[in-house]
């Protein structure tokens, strides 16, 4: 049976100090008794190395927000898979939708990003979704699996049992609208059918597909109820350490 994975993504949140502060809140609830998930903080860049510090002997685990896909060289102010490594990390979101539309990152470079990953021994959080434009027009479906072909172009099922699937619909995300629980589960289980066709039953059953798009805690439960829907990839909610902690107890 998979277990949920509940993931935080901090984006552009909090200085060093203020990360401290919240890491070590976050430990000192989460140690208080066992859950029944799997935890992932993944906070700003320079707040990695005390994370680490901070979560060692916690069953919290750190994960970056991105990588660049070349191992080193002059590509200024971008940070290597080996670097979020030897700081501790151990998953790394890609293909976030900021990432896609604020960065016009392509489908062609999240491959690259998520090979370079998987080459450096860090579990990729590999996100798709689809715009409120696209959902309008009946496409998600299309959208979804161009995301994941390309996306998951050369990956073999050997190194798809170290990736996570987060999907997130654009128009659910630090919007305020929700997707039902019912419309998530409906693109859930289309994610498995492709891991399915793509790479088997076994891989499909055993593949961790996440749900990111305002998750709290009050519709938390209601959408980690549904069959194929695997954990959370955690926004906004996941800044307060009591809302997040809310998440993680909906397991």
């Amino acid at each position: 049976m998979r277990k949920k994975v509940i993931a935080g993504n901090w984006k552009m949140n909090y200085d060093l100090n203020q990360s401290i502060a919240f890491i070590t809140h976050l430990k000192e609830e989460v140690i208080k008794k066992e859950r029944n998930c799997n935890i992932i903080i993944c906070p700003n860049y320079v707040a990695l190395s005390e994370a680490k510090k901070i979560i060692k002997d916690s069953p919290v685990k750190l994960g970056a927000q991105n990588i660049y896909f070349e191992d080193s060289g002059a590509f200024t102010g971008e940070t290597s898979a080996d670097m979020i490594k030897s700081a501790g990390c151990e998953y790394v979101i890609l293909g976030h939708s900021e990432r896609r539309t604020i960065f016009k990152e392509s489908d062609e470079l999240i491959n690259k990003k998520i090979k370079q990953a998987l080459k450096h021994d860090l579990k990729p959080i590999f996100c798709v979704g689809e715009t409120l434009e696209e959902r309008e027009n009946n496409i998600t479906t299309e959208v979804v699996k161009k995301q994941f072909e390309i996306g998951l172009g050369e990956i073999s099922a050997e190194q798809m049992t170290n990736i996570i699937i987060a999907y997130e619909p654009v128009w659910a995300i630090g919007t305020g609208k929700n997707a039902t629980p019912e419309q998530a589960q409906e693109v859930h289980a289309y994610i498995r059918n492709l891991l399915t066709f793509e790479y088997g039953f076994q891989i499909a059953e055993n593949t961790i597909i996440q749900y990111g798009g305002s998750v709290k805690p009050e519709n938390a439960k209601d959408l980690l109820s549904q069959p194929d829907i695997d954990g959370a990839l955690v926004g906004g909610a996941c800044l307060k350490v009591e809302s997040f902690i809310g998440i993680i107890e909906s397991c």
